[in-house]
């Protein structure tokens, strides 16, 4: 059994950000799913290795995490993001250790990590490597 969305008690920041209507903290927001132009997602400018970065203010073990895609394409900026959990903020969080990465996620859809009770204060989304936009529309962290 999941409990509640720990997420939504966090605060969050992101490496860039494409406009001010894309901040970091649209993607704790708890809306899911926006229909039109990633109303309600976070958005970083085009950049080589984005990352966004939630601080759950207390560690936690992490039974699950949930990322949604934005509803109106471009689904390669949810794909390739490496899902990262910890405590350190080394490298902006980005070398605490990966719970999963994300393959292509379909148009405003959801898509569930498993991440087996790793503890961590911080979870991380980050595209290593690559230039590249991160879009995150939600971001759902369950634990305890």
């Amino acid at each position: 059994m999941f409990s509640e969305n720990l997420a939504l008690k966090g605060t969050a920041v992101q490496s860039s950000t494409l406009s001010y209507t894309y901040g970091a903290a649209n993607a704790i927001d708890g809306i899911r799913y926006a229909p039109g132009v990633a109303s309600s997602c976070s958005h970083t400018d085009i950049q080589l290795s984005p990352w966004w970065r939630l601080d759950l203010l207390d560690s936690y073990k992490i039974s699950k995490v949930t990322v949604t895609n934005r509803a109106d394409g471009y689904l390669e900026q949810t794909a390739g993001v490496e899902i990262r959990i910890g405590n350190s903020l080394e490298n902006n969080g980005n070398n605490n250790p990966r719970c999963g990465v994300t393959s292509l996620v379909p148009a405003g859809s959801s898509v569930s990590f498993s991440c087996g009770g790793m503890k961590g204060r911080y979870v991380n989304m980050y595209i290593p490597n690559i230039q590249q936009y991160l879009t995150l529309c939600e971001v759902e962290v369950y634990g305890t």
